[in-house]
């Protein structure tokens, strides 16, 4: 029986305001940074809009990609990959993230923070996160070491250029959600 388990890090790219603004800054294809604890997708986690409809309102999200922002943008791009962990890693990850679903009311989203990257100067707040910051955090406190910096500091190219991480599947996220779809479709069938 094999201990080894596997999380999923989805780095998106909506095409918004702000991530044109980002992406202006970084030249990166991908400028927002989810973890999911399976490859549907279907748990997924990060640090974005709180509401659709309102960019500035943010702070901890479990993300859908069928709904909520993504389905208002459905253009939206995106890159998958899985990092082989051990069943151990998994169970601390879930109890960080425990603690993030309690008391997900109090979370901001870090703003602040994304400046901090562009001077390579951390700024960390309590309970202020931006989305790679909290993937980071997430593995950080886990105990998976896949950087030599501070979460404070981690980008979404920063997972896109980690050799730990398998590509799993890019494209477009709709696709996505459609082609593993269709992939529980055939298993069950």
């Amino acid at each position: 029986m094999t201990d080894q388990r596997s999380v999923y890090i989805l780095l998106t790219n909506t095409g918004t305001l702000f991530t044109k603004m980002i992406r202006t800054y970084t030249r990166a294809p991908y400028n927002h940074a989810s973890i999911a604890f399976d490859r549907e997708l279907t748990e997924l986690y990060s640090f974005g809009r709180k509401n659709p409809y309102n960019p500035i309102d943010g702070g901890f999200v479990r993300e859908d990609i069928r709904t909520g922002t993504f389905s208002r943008y459905p253009n939206t791009t995106c890159v998958i990959y899985e990092l082989q962990v051990t069943e151990r890693e998994v169970e601390k990850m879930r109890r960080v993230l425990n603690v993030f679903i309690r008391s997900r009311e109090k979370y901001l989203y870090n703003l602040l923070g994304i400046i901090g990257v562009a001077f390579k100067e951390p700024v960390e707040f309590s309970n202020s996160y931006f989305c790679s910051q909290f993937v980071a955090e997430i593995l950080h406190r886990s105990g998976i070491k896949i950087w030599n910096k501070l979460p404070a500091l981690v980008t979404p190219d920063d997972f896109r250029q980690n050799e730990r991480l398998e590509l799993v599947y890019e494209g477009r996220l709709n696709e996505y959600a459609y082609i593993r779809a269709e992939a529980q479709t055939e298993e069950k069938g």
